[in-house]
């Protein structure tokens, strides 16, 4: 039994908590997780938690923004309540993928919001272009009516008389796009009415006043240009990086610690400026690969992208396996469409079994495209191990209708309805890897011993 402590469980996971506190032999905090008719959350302690260590466990799965904003104000009321230490105990970290922003070859990134002027119906977004010319972008069209284009010609073909011969063949088609210029400009001036001069005239006369008229009668200012501004495709959105906001939030809420499992990016870790213990999930895979895939060293891991291969060979290399990579290249055919990912397998999987880690999967889109391949490529049976299975959208009539044998999940996120309806999902417990890493955090113990998975 743990003395000192107080364990208070979020609405996110119930039956995690309830496991935490059964290995540590702790009952669960008396608190009122509610909210008011408006929507509002509404959090009250009922017992004293002064002088005391609290460990908040709320797991960034489901109503994602709600739980977040439960845990915040479960923070601020525990350190208003005289809390001496409060350590947020998140197995899935929300907002955990949205740590940066990520971008292509040109510097512009691959992400943008939906709004009315990147939909395709919408021909045109504005676009900022440079004053001054710049080597990556295309001269500009000029003015509308051509003069700036004739001006340019005139120079060109006076350059080119004074270096060249003047019955070049390049010269005398020039020569013949300026005259249809100026006949075209002598037949505008031609063609002016009466009316049409007092009404330039008059616009000249109010332009030195700086002030013009419309058709209405009405005054406006001589500042906007003559020609219409038409807007260029190109420009896509920023995307607001949401990483550092939610450490600061729970920072200025209070919290002292976090523990969390397997962040999606672990530069995650830098955006805090308290002790952060991101504890792995790979002992538990490792040892589910060693005691429950039969033959399983001449099976072969794999990365199902770039970004988890070295999660992969680790795991690889402490269990002496063969190790295979899913190259994803992203190739995008419009700007408008999402970027179609081609996969390409590196390694060799043919009459073996596939292991696909990964940290996580939320619409199993990458998985389930994963195996479809190694199943071309002549795999026997395909595994994925995963350490968070969010699953939403229509992730489980997904992986039902895939290629993948069997979906082993942990329960950092709650698993209950998702198993009842994938036949294919097996959960393993983290429950006992994080009530000793809240038994070692209290007593001042290294936890270095739960990041071996030899």
């Amino acid at each position: 039994m743990v003395r000192n402590i107080v364990l208070l469980g979020g609405s996110s996971h119930p039956a995690l908590t309830q496991t935490i506190c059964n290995h540590l032999g702790v009952a669960p905090a008396d608190v009122l997780l509610d909210k008011f008719s408006v929507g509002e959350t509404r959090v009250e302690i009922k017992e004293s938690v002064r002088g005391k260590d609290v460990y908040i466990i709320q797991s960034g799965a489901g109503k994602v923004n709600d739980n977040l904003m439960e845990l915040l104000i479960s923070i601020s009321a525990c350190k208003t309540a005289s809390a001496r230490q409060v350590t947020a105990v998140l197995p899935l970290f929300p907002y955990s993928r949205q740590s940066d922003i990520p971008y292509n070859k040109t510097g512009a990134p691959l992400s943008k919001a939906s709004n009315c002027f990147n939909k395709p119906d919408f021909p045109f977004i504005l676009d900022s272009l440079p004053q001054t010319p710049h080597p990556d972008h295309p001269q500009s069209m000029g003015l509308s009516n051509g003069v700036d284009g004739l001006n340019k010609g005139l120079s060109k073909l006076q350059m080119d008389e004074s270096t060249s011969a003047a019955n070049s063949p390049q010269n005398a088609r020039f020569a013949a796009y300026v005259h249809v210029q100026r006949k075209r400009a002598e037949s505008i001036e031609s063609g002016k009415s009466p009316h049409l001069d007092r009404q330039q005239n008059s616009s000249a006369t109010s332009m030195a006043n700086g002030m013009s008229h419309d058709d209405n009668g009405c005054i406006k200012s001589s500042s906007s240009k003559t020609n219409v501004f038409q807007p260029q495709p190109g420009y896509k959105q920023w995307v607001a990086q949401a990483g550092t906001l939610v450490a600061d939030l729970l920072t200025c809420a209070g919290a002292d610690h976090i523990i969390t499992m397997d962040l999606h990016d672990a530069q995650y870790q830098g955006f805090f400026d308290i002790p952060v213990d991101n504890l792995y999930g790979r002992p538990l895979l490792a040892k589910y690969i060693q005691f429950h895939i039969p033959d399983y060293q001449q099976a072969v891991i794999v990365s199902p992208d770039a970004g988890g291969a070295k999660r992969a060979t680790a795991i690889a290399d402490g269990l002496g396996m063969p190790f295979a990579l899913i190259h994803k290249e992203r190739r995008p055919t419009k700007i408008s469409e999402r970027q179609n990912a081609t996969m390409m397998l590196v390694g060799e999987v043919a009459n073996r079994t596939a292991i696909l880690v990964d940290d996580l999967a939320d619409t199993s889109n990458t998985i389930t495209r994963a195996a479809k391949l190694l199943k071309k490529e002549g795999a026997t049976k395909v595994y994925a191990l995963l350490t968070h299975g969010i699953l939403s959208g229509d992730a489980i009539e997904r992986i039902n209708a895939s290629a993948l044998d069997k979906v082993v999940v942990t329960n950092s996120v709650p698993q209950e309805e998702h198993k009842k309806r994938c036949p294919k999902l097996e959960v393993l417990e983290i429950g006992h890897v994080l009530a000793e890493a809240i038994r070692r955090v209290h007593y001042g113990e290294s936890i270095s011993v739960l990041f071996q998975y030899d």
